[in-house]
């Protein structure tokens, strides 16, 4: 069935000085006509999406289209013409498996009037004589507001960082995970991808839903292709989710570079000395080499006596305790960039 319708960080500043001038070669911006050439592309890329989302009636994939729907009372109704992409030309029409309103369910065209979220769903034509469905197609309504842009109602907002939709990654190797929550909800079905699509160097798995109380955080992992960690970023990763409960349909939008991103994970603590030093290493999961990716750490310690928290920053990987007992955790976060800070270790001592 067919619907007839910069900042510019330059070299990291702590790399080693005997292959800065070397690597500083390497790392030098692109020429003017490349970066204009990327300039151009990303501004077609998301002017095409802002078409996009403009249009009354637009294709989100085969036999789906959404209809945009001014969510006003005094707003018209959408619309859509239909036509049965079948030979036959003794047709009915079925909305979700019921026949269609008399008088108007006859015919290879079917033109229906999308207003309100009870006139989305399955349309399909069927033959006369035997019943089977010829061709389909899903209507998805979204909801547009008085300022042109989709009213979001599925995805509840995180409280640190204030978003609905929360992308960090573990270090430099172009690998981040997506998350957002939702309340409970089994027909809302998501799926993330490139807002570049198919063409796009970013790919993500399929979201894995953990459940908690009345709430549902999904999360997907994603991989920006051939991503070079010793190379300015001169390009924003887009990323679109989309949902769609039942017949309505919303869409999130995250952009950002993967230094902005960069959340580490806590540091792993190596033993506690009998003079009251207490060290720990880079974790596992970090970039390397550590010199060219460096951390500094911050330090908390209660003391168990006194019930008191100290916090110290270093940028080594050990600390001198004061006398008597006490609790440490560490966390880390990146040195150069001034990232977001790793959660807290597990008890040091």
């Amino acid at each position: 069935m067919s619907l007839l319708m910069g900042k510019d960080f330059g070299t990291r500043t702590l790399f080693p000085p005997h292959l800065r001038a070397k690597f500083q070669l390497q790392l030098q911006p692109e020429a003017p006509q490349a970066t204009m050439s990327h300039l151009l592309c990303a501004l077609l890329s998301l002017l095409s999406f802002a078409a996009l989302l403009e249009s009354a009636q637009w294709k989100l994939q085969e036999n789906v289209f959404v209809i945009d729907s001014r969510w006003d009372a005094e707003a018209p109704a959408t619309m859509v013409e239909l036509s049965c992409d079948s030979p036959e030309e003794a047709v009915l029409w079925r909305k979700d498996s019921s026949p269609f309103q008399e008088g108007k369910q006859r015919g290879k065209t079917l033109r229906v009037a999308v207003k309100e979220l009870p006139d989305g769903g399955n349309y399909s034509c069927v033959s006369q004589e035997s019943l089977r469905v010829l061709s389909s197609s899903l209507l998805l309504i979204a909801r547009i507001g008085p300022d042109g842009t989709i009213l979001r109602d599925i995805l509840k907002s995180f409280q640190e960082p204030k978003t609905f939709l929360k992308c960090e990654a573990k270090n430099y190797s172009g690998v981040f995970t997506c998350s957002w929550m939702t309340e409970n909800n089994p027909h809302v079905k998501f799926t993330i991808r490139s807002l570049e699509g198919p063409q796009g160097d970013v790919s993500c798995s399929t979201p894995v839903a953990v459940t908690e109380g009345a709430l549902t955080t999904y999360t997907a992992q994603c991989h920006k292709e051939n991503f070079c960690p010793f190379a300015e970023e001169h390009q924003p990763i887009d990323i679109l989710l989309e949902a769609i409960d039942e017949v309505l349909y919303e869409n999130y939008t995250a952009s950002f570079f993967i230094r902005d991103i960069i959340k580490p994970d806590p540091p792993q603590c190596q033993h506690v000395a009998t003079n009251g030093t207490v060290t720990w290493t880079y974790p596992r999961t970090w970039s390397t080499p550590n010199s060219y990716f460096p951390l500094t750490f911050k330090v908390k310690v209660k003391s168990t006596r006194r019930h008191r928290y100290q916090v110290y920053d270093t940028e080594e990987q050990w600390v001198q305790l004061p006398p008597g007992p006490a609790e440490v955790w560490v966390q880390a976060r990146d040195r150069c960039y001034l990232s977001s800070w790793s959660s807290w270790s597990s008890l040091c001592r």
